[in-house]
């Protein structure tokens, strides 16, 4: 089982999640990832809060082994483009450890003080699935291109129509979330997709968010087939339980 952090931008400094994913990469996770949202998710909703892309490409420097990602980008206010173009460039100061992870868009706030269209989830939808083939074709063109020849896709989120579907289609990882029995039925649902569009399942990891304390579930999670936890923290960003994980785990 991998084992990834998804360290949370919101009432905490550039300081103090730069000294977490440095600590988090000499620990030997095999992930590190931020969400893209510029207001916090829970808590204080006016606390401290930081862009994504930004940090991205400060852990891309700041790091040495871990892969890098956002978990994940909300399409529906990003430029296909121009976030292939970011993606490659971070792809780059990484080395070649970027994954482009990538959803819908759900927070409205983000969308209404920023001046983007909210929409529908459904619409939202349609953007994205639209926007995939503009970015894997934006890619192709760069020069240089991707370190690796090409940067991994994934797609967050749950959704049983349109959200596994892109990701049987488009995809080499999916994320979405637990408990256990949640996870299962979506991995089996993708499954069923994959089969629907001729995709080879086995060539999609399965990863999944969860809380410090769920590490223990492992087992459990395994057996719903996932392949990578990512736990997410917030400040103060106790490593604890990662740090267990990877210590029993290697």
């Amino acid at each position: 089982m991998k084992i990834g952090v998804q360290l949370h931008p919101q009432a905490t400094t550039v300081k103090a999640m730069r000294d977490a994913w440095k600590r988090a990469d000499d620990l030997g996770v095999d992930s590190l990832w931020t969400w893209d949202h510029f207001y916090p998710l829970y808590g204080e909703p006016n606390a401290e809060h930081f862009e994504c892309y930004t940090l991205l490409a400060a852990m891309a420097a700041d790091t040495k082994h871990a892969t890098i990602g956002a978990l994940v980008t909300c399409y529906s206010y990003r430029n296909a483009q121009l976030l292939a173009d970011m993606a490659r460039t971070i792809d780059h100061i990484s080395n070649g450890r970027f994954i482009l992870g990538i959803g819908s868009g759900w927070f409205e706030r983000d969308y209404t003080e920023y001046g983007y269209e909210f929409g529908t989830a459904p619409g939202r939808l349609k953007i994205l699935e639209a926007g995939l083939p503009v970015i894997k074709e934006r890619m192709s063109k760069l020069n240089p291109g991707p370190v690796n020849g090409k940067i991994p896709l994934m797609i967050g989120g749950s959704g049983e129509k349109v959200t596994l579907r892109l990701v049987a289609q488009h995809a080499d990882q999916l994320n979405t979330f637990g408990p256990p029995d949640n996870f299962k039925k979506k991995n089996d649902i993708l499954n069923e997709w994959c089969a629907k569009v001729g995709r080879n399942p086995k060539d999609i990891e399965r990863t999944v968010a969860v809380r410090p304390e769920e590490l223990e579930k492992v087992d459990e999670y395994a057996a719903a087939g996932a392949d990578h936890m990512i736990v997410m923290l917030g400040n103060p960003f106790d490593m604890s339980a990662v740090e267990k994980f990877v210590a029993s785990n290697r």
